[in-house]
């Protein structure tokens, strides 16, 4: 029963942990974004201490339960180890008891907090369990998603409706999706063959949870007056940890899955409290009928009872994988075309001085220390200005960028729903009161001088009402007029160099602030 509680939950709360990462309407972020602030690393980050604790003291009383029905990478590799159960089986290639990597562990961990606290927060994640699984989702599943939506937008306008709305689906940063892609077939290669081995090998959060699990109130005990020996516990044991012949369970390493017991033909492994696991006697023992004498060797069917049961989710699970690899090699997104004749062509990034972070960060200094790196706020974006970076310094990091649109003053979504504090939350009304950039006029590129034409585009769109157009010469009364901003006014939402018609650089473009301000 505790084994059937427990992948319910975890597969509820891995499904709608990756709907948060694929559903692009802010559904999906409004009714269960909790999950992503409950995890252990945004939680730390964002100094929610109330989350931490629970955390801790979830981990204290039941073990470590977050890794099985939390955390979603952790929930991830269950679901790899379960789909290549069979073949494992089969295969006669069983799980076996092998002893804590130490050295392992805690070199990671030591690195992961040395680089954290040094401010290399971007290098850190790379290992972090929450903004992997986050990088996985948004890069290689996402963009299955966003064509399967696209397909449903083109039936239904095929059909004389209007029930979806077609999506832009584009490469958002290469180094990104390859250090994704590298994570997901290190990780499924791991889990496949040796089940939870990311988790307590690897995970600095696996770690951090192991040392409070060694003294965990409710864990998985082994009744010796009961156990036949038959290794089925430890032959299914992802995490590697029971050493049935000296009839001992590491606790730093279980993550309570429950298949031992589900496994256990003879009723020897109970979840209890440690108190109750005092060792059984000789008598006790005679009782259940073991002895040295009287203990019969296990059938080799026994050992093998559940090695026939069925298991769709195997072929389920690797066809999706299928699909994602096979989308992802289309090109992301095919030239826009005005009118069906002319191409229009698409705008490059400038070179901003300082990089530009969401409205509600502090700093750009503040900003990446805090960031996780798992992208959620970039899956939530409704106008694709965020995207990860492509920066050494600050790689996998989001920064905005105005070549698909702009940060609309209309829209916090990313407030919203970042887990670890860099982006704080602040109202539609605050955000006009905000200045994260400064935008600035690069005449030789604008068409009023290059084309001789007027325009006035970005002045017109400008929600703060930053930019004013001037007469190019003062003394003509029918010259052009050309723009001039008002730093003091100007937000950095980008309206004005998304708008600008200039290719394929815009004459205007937003500069980054190091410290943000507020009026």
């Amino acid at each position: 029963m505790l084994k059937k509680i427990r992948a319910v939950t975890a597969g509820i709360v891995f499904i709608l942990c990756t709907l948060l990462f694929l559903d692009f309407t802010g559904l999906a972020a409004g009714w269960f974004g909790f999950l992503a602030k409950i995890q252990f690393l945004p939680a730390v980050l964002a100094l929610n201490a109330g989350i931490v604790i629970a955390l801790i003291l979830l981990t204290l009383v039941f073990g470590r339960l977050y890794c099985s029905i939390i955390c979603p990478l952790g929930i991830f590799q269950d679901v790899v180890a379960r789909s290549f159960s069979i073949w494992r089986k089969s295969h006669k290639k069983f799980y076996s008891w092998s002893p804590e990597k130490k050295w392992l562990r805690y070199s990671v961990l030591a690195v992961f907090i040395v680089l954290l606290v040094t401010g290399f927060t971007s290098v850190a994640v790379l290992v972090a369990p929450y903004s992997s699984f986050g990088r996985i989702v948004q890069n290689l599943l996402s963009p299955v998603w966003l064509w399967g939506n696209n397909l449903c937008a083109w039936i239904a306008e095929k059909a004389g409706g209007y029930a979806f709305e077609h999506k832009d689906v584009w490469l958002k940063s290469l180094p990104t999706f390859v250090i994704a892609s590298v994570t997901f077939v290190v990780i499924f290669i791991l889990a496949a063959r040796n089940g939870r081995t990311y988790c307590n090998t690897i995970c600095p959060v696996g770690t951090v949870l192991s040392f409070f699990s060694r003294f965990a109130i409710f864990r998985p005990v082994i009744d010796t007056g009961k156990c036949r020996n038959c290794h089925l516990c430890e032959k299914n044991c992802k995490a590697s940890c029971i050493d049935l012949d000296n009839h001992r369970i590491d606790y730093s390493r279980c993550v309570d899955c429950f298949d031992c017991i589900g496994n256990c033909h003879h009723g020897a492994i109970k979840y209890k409290p440690f108190w109750k696991a005092g060792k059984v006697t000789e008598t006790e023992t005679m009782k259940a009928g073991k002895s040295a004498e009287t203990v019969q060797p296990v059938r080799k069917a026994e050992v093998n009872d559940k090695a026939a049961a069925g298991d769709n989710g195997r072929r389920t699970f690797i066809s999706t994988t299928a699909l994602t690899l096979g989308a992802l090699t289309m090109k992301a997104q095919e030239k826009k075309v005005d009118g069906g004749l002319a191409v229009v062509l698409g705008k490059k990034a400038p070179v901003r001085e300082t990089p530009l972070v969401p409205f509600g960060a502090l700093s750009v200094k503040e900003f990446y220390q805090h960031c996780t790196a798992c992208q959620l706020c970039v899956s939530q974006c409704p106008n694709g200005v965020l995207r990860p970076s492509s920066s050494l310094e600050h790689l996998m990091q989001p920064e905005m960028s105005y070549e698909r649109g702009w940060c609309r003053v209309e829209c916090n979504r990313c407030a919203q729903v970042c887990p670890s504090g860099p982006i704080r939350k602040y109202s539609i009304e605050e955000k006009t009161t905000m200045h994260i950039g400064t935008a600035k006029v690069d005449l030789d590129l604008c068409v009023v001088n290059r084309d001789g034409v007027s325009c006035g585009n970005c002045s017109r769109h400008c929600p703060a009402g930053a930019i004013i157009m001037v007469k190019k010469d003062p003394k003509d009364k029918n010259s052009l007029r050309i723009p001039t901003v008002d730093e003091s006014r100007c937000i950095g939402c980008g309206a004005c160099e998304f708008l600008c018609p200039s290719r394929p650089y815009s004459a205007i473009h937003v500069n980054g602030l190091s410290v943000h301000r507020r009026d």
